[in-house]
């Protein structure tokens, strides 16, 4: 059993909350998690930015976060922070929606959650593949020779919990 919660605090996207509570859990149960609580924030690129340079010291907004915040056999509970301002400009590069782009970094930072990095080339080429993997489902597929390599690490282990509702 899993619990998601979607958090919408931007104002410039329209989300499709049940598409992507449908690709969190297909990510924790196709990663073989059992039970889970994950929640959902999409907020904008100046409170991404204020999160990125809280948890990871990187003053610049980013894509995705992704906090874990405990596991255990077959369980996981983390939280998923996306930008929706990000996924609207990144969208066209890669010849999808702002929503496609938005899906995409939901599925990559639960995929972060259930353990996978993608900081070494060998461990990204596997990111790459679950993302595919995740993706299909939806229709999609995504471009990935023509993304650039992510500038920062977006995984932090543990941190302090963001108060629930809450992108600042």
């Amino acid at each position: 059993m899993f619990r998601i919660e979607i958090t919408n605090e931007q104002t410039g996207l329209s989300i499709d909350e049940a598409r992507l509570r449908a690709a969190v859990e297909a990510v924790l149960t196709g990663q073989g998690f059992l039970r889970g609580a994950v929640s959902v924030a999409i907020v904008d690129d100046p409170a991404i930015h204020v999160l990125n340079a809280r948890y990871l010291q990187h003053d610049y907004p980013t894509d995705v976060l992704s906090f874990l915040l405990e596991e255990g056999e077959g369980f996981v509970e983390g939280e998923v922070i996306v930008s929706a301002e990000t996924a609207a400009v990144s969208a066209s590069r890669y010849g999808w929606t702002p929503l496609d782009e938005l899906l995409l970094y939901v599925i990559h930072g639960t995929l972060h959650l259930t353990g996978l990095d993608d900081h070494e080339p060998e461990d990204a080429a596997e990111m790459r593949r679950q993302e595919a993997r995740y993706l299909a489902p939806f229709g999609l597929t995504a471009a990935w020779q023509d993304r650039a390599p992510r500038l920062d690490p977006h995984v932090a282990a543990n941190p302090k919990p963001l108060a629930k509702g809450s992108a600042s």
